[in-house]
């Protein structure tokens, strides 16, 4: 029996905005393999088998996955969001290009879902209009000065920037650090949004600006967006949350 992963992008959290394709792959599945809370939001008939594990335990996550796969089973690997989008793709061909020849013969496939940026995009308006990019502020896995570079670089080069992993208990003060940095390159008056949980039940936003953005306003279930100078924000009549875009045309250095 041959084997097969399926690596499968969640969504936010609001199931209407999983995709389509991945509910009906999650629903051919034998093991679901993840991230506890991923795994967990998962809605799967009894026989389906449930492996999770711990946040920092991708490339041990990885392998146990196509071990399974090897032996036949439809693995299902989940992440929240995109899977391609710091998420569990790269830790299955990280995990692939190093391991036995064998799991190149597998059948491997990347089901795209709906990243937080884009959930918190069409949230807060339009802000990626233009050019943008997307930086993981976790140093788990590049040293924190890469990321500082980073930064500067995407304000510098006049991008909007969306801020992943900003804050945690573990990293309480990285974020902090990070807009410090940026309001030496990026315009005070760019806005600034903290999209935090959205598309479920707890969801909130806070909108500011570079120079008054506050870390404290940011958990592990936000994402931070940053502006640029042709970002914009549209004040609407009675109390009702601004619009967020970002203008289309760059004029000519």
């Amino acid at each position: 029996m041959r084997g097969r992963v399926s690596i499968i992008g969640l969504g936010p959290g609001n199931s209407a905005q999983r995709t389509p394709q991945a509910t009906q792959v999650l629903a051919q599945v034998t093991d679901l393999v993840g991230y506890g809370p991923y795994v967990q939001r998962v809605d799967a008939p009894e026989h389906v088998v449930r492996h999770s594990s711990d946040n920092r335990e991708e490339l041990d996550r990885a392998r146990h996955a196509l071990d399974m796969a090897q032996a036949g089973r439809h693995v299902g690997v989940v992440s929240g969001g995109d899977a391609g989008v710091f998420g569990m793709a790269s830790a299955i061909f990280e995990a692939i290009q190093n391991g036995p020849a064998a799991w190149r013969s597998l059948d491997i496939e990347v089901i795209p879902g709906v990243s937080a940026v884009l959930a918190a995009a069409a949230r807060l308006g339009a802000p990626l209009g233009g050019d943008f990019c997307i930086i993981s502020l976790s140093d788990n896995l590049k040293p924190w000065p890469v990321v500082l570079q980073r930064l500067q670089l995407a304000a510098q080069a006049g991008f909007v920037i969306a801020l992943y992993n900003p804050r945690s208990k573990a990293r309480p003060w990285q974020l902090g650090e990070a807009l410090a940095h940026l309001r030496h390159y990026a315009p005070a008056t760019a806005p600034v949004a903290f999209a935090r949980a959205i598309g479920r039940a707890d969801e909130s936003v806070k909108i500011s600006t570079v120079a008054e953005a506050d870390a404290e306003w940011a958990d592990m279930s936000t994402l931070v967006l940053i502006g640029c100078a042709a970002s914009h924000v549209i004040e609407r009549p009675d109390g009702q949350e601004p619009w967020i875009y970002t203008a289309r045309t760059v004029a000519a250095p």
